[in-house]
């Protein structure tokens, strides 16, 4: 065995994970400096900051990285009372009103199947039926135990992002 003991190796590490973790939070108050984040400021739109680029655009670093990516779906794609599941994306996309568009995850919060459609306002899972309110996800049949989770979703002329 060499000189260095066992307290002095955790010792060690434990002083690098808490750089580690403080560098982390670091980054958290440029997030809330966006005065126009809304759906933008929140979910899996951190690769923004992670690239360097400034957040005093008020969010447009976030939206300009976010319009490069294709689309998930057209809003043509979403009938009216229905939706479209895209199970590879992990996400149903609804549209319970006329130019009103909602997302959900499209795992069921019951055995985690991925849901089978949409039709009629309701999003149904297949496997043990369960089915949920295509507005806002909530449970209108169990055995779900918890209403499906909001994704967001940003939709700019007729093309639907994640938000």
């Amino acid at each position: 065995m060499s000189g260095v003991g066992r307290r002095t190796v955790v010792s060690a590490a434990g002083g690098a994970g808490l750089v580690a973790a403080l560098a982390a939070c670091g980054g958290s108050p440029s997030e809330g400096d966006g005065t126009t984040g809304g759906a933008a400021g929140k979910g899996d739109t951190g690769g923004a900051d992670a690239s360097g680029g400034t957040d005093t655009s008020g969010g447009t670093d976030a939206s300009a990285g976010t319009s490069q990516t294709p689309p998930l779906a057209r809003t043509g794609d979403i009938p009216v009372g229905g939706g479209k599941v895209l199970a590879d994306r992990g996400v149903v996309i609804t549209q319970p009103k006329k130019g009103e568009f909602k997302a959900f995850s499209a795992r069921c919060t019951h055995a985690g199947c991925t849901v089978g459609g949409v039709a009629d306002g309701v999003i149904v899972c297949p496997c043990h039926q369960s089915r949920f309110d295509a507005s806002d996800g909530s449970v209108k049949q169990g055995p779900a135990p918890s209403p499906l989770e909001p994704t967001p979703i940003e939709v700019t002329g007729d093309a639907i992002r994640l938000g």
